[in-house]
């Protein structure tokens, strides 16, 4: 089986939270006999391929992008190729300019799409694409949602509930690497051996101007490791706070993450808005067995996090509850023990990439056993 997942980016060039469960996805499927290839667009270089892991991704070249979108002349043609190769077609969600290739295209396949996020910031883009939005999500053989928090509580997911299936995201402990002594070393020198951790793309929803209110006056040591949109404004906050005690690493090497996650205290998520479908950091988190604090914002944060068992939650926006709640973890080693060991079992429980995998297969297998009209986008 050959399956091509159509996503607007994709390692090297960017590493977000839906690269990562594409990834997890296109290694982890293959043991059970799937062949999986990317298509994405990049900026800077016309249509190339190279070999991430041990599958194939191809990208097309970024003219430009408008509202968050970006657009490709060569991603058409380049999507019409492949597709005619693949034996299901996987897009991943949002990016108006895909629903636009597939009615370009056609594809005579399966199509299965990843409802990672509702359109939130853009409202007027919402309005103008929701006609194109709705005729593309009619045309899908399955949805799937990672949550079922974020699949009761989308308007969208709503109204094509039946075509809705819930599938987790997933991650491969084993393909983190095991950070050695000298990193591990160099980040005890340069922050110490115990610091809150936000790992992430340095966006709007992320909720860290939040956060960075909730460390005002606190001498507990933040590592925030990423880059992003935000970051300029985050480090002038940072200066206008007179915040010594946080520490904006830039974006860091796999072997300096799992450095971060293995010595920190605890993962601190302040997303704050529906755009944070998920939180793939947040599971990380879990999965390194760190106790968690998030915000209950009604998406699949809360489906990690579980107030009680895995960590704290607290009101989006609200730097006061999140002072408490980072003060509390400080100061309770009992309860962070407690917290870390849930947040790990819950991991183990649901959200490992094999889980995810055989998931998935199962769902492509049943697409192509009842095709369905629909599927040519018609």
């Amino acid at each position: 089986m050959k399956v091509l997942h159509f996503y607007k980016t994709y390692y090297p060039s960017s590493f977000g939270g839906i690269e990562q469960v594409i990834f997890q996805l296109a290694e982890g499927c293959q043991r059970l006999g799937v062949k999986a290839e990317v298509l994405s667009v990049a900026t800077g270089m016309s249509r190339h391929s190279q070999i991430i892991g041990s599958h194939l991704a191809h990208y097309a070249k970024q003219d430009l992008q408008l509202a968050s979108t970006a657009f490709s002349r060569e991603a058409i043609p380049m999507f019409r190729e492949l597709s005619k190769d693949a034996d299901i077609i996987h897009y991943h969600y949002p990016w108006p300019f895909m629903d636009l290739a597939h009615f370009c295209v056609r594809p005579a396949k399966p199509c299965i799409l990843s409802y990672h996020s509702d359109i939130v910031r853009q409202r007027t883009l919402r309005h103008i694409y929701g006609p194109l939005m709705n005729r593309f999500l009619s045309a899908m053989d399955r949805i799937v949602a990672a949550s079922p928090n974020y699949a009761a509580s989308s308007p969208v997911l709503q109204r094509y509930a039946d075509k809705v299936q819930i599938i987790p995201y997933g991650l491969d402990e084993s393909s983190y690497p095991k950070p050695d002594d000298s990193t591990l070393k160099k980040w005890r020198t340069r922050i110490g051996g115990d610091f809150y951790l936000f790992v992430g793309v340095l966006r709007y929803y992320k909720g860290l101007h939040v956060l960075l209110d909730a460390m005002a006056g606190l001498e507990l040591p933040l590592v925030i490791a990423g880059s992003g949109p935000a970051e300029a404004e985050l480090r002038q906050k940072c200066a206008r706070l007179g915040l010594r005690n946080v520490h904006l690493v830039g974006e860091v090497s796999e072997q300096d993450k799992a450095a971060l996650l293995e010595l920190s205290k605890a993962l601190v998520f302040p997303s704050h808005l529906r755009s944070e479908a998920f939180g793939i950091s947040l599971l990380e988190g879990a999965m390194y067995g760190k106790p968690l604090i998030s915000c209950e914002i009604g998406t699949g944060t809360t489906f990690i996090n579980i107030a009680g068992e895995t960590g704290l939650t607290v009101p989006p926006a609200d730097s006061a509850a999140l002072r408490s709640a980072i003060l509390r973890l400080w100061q309770d080693p009992a309860l962070r023990a407690t917290l870390g060991a849930g947040a790990r079992k819950r991991f183990e429980q649901l959200f490992s990439s094999h889980q995810m995998s055989e998931k998935y297969f199962d769902l492509y297998c049943e697409a192509l056993t009842n095709r369905k009209p629909h599927s040519r986008g018609l």
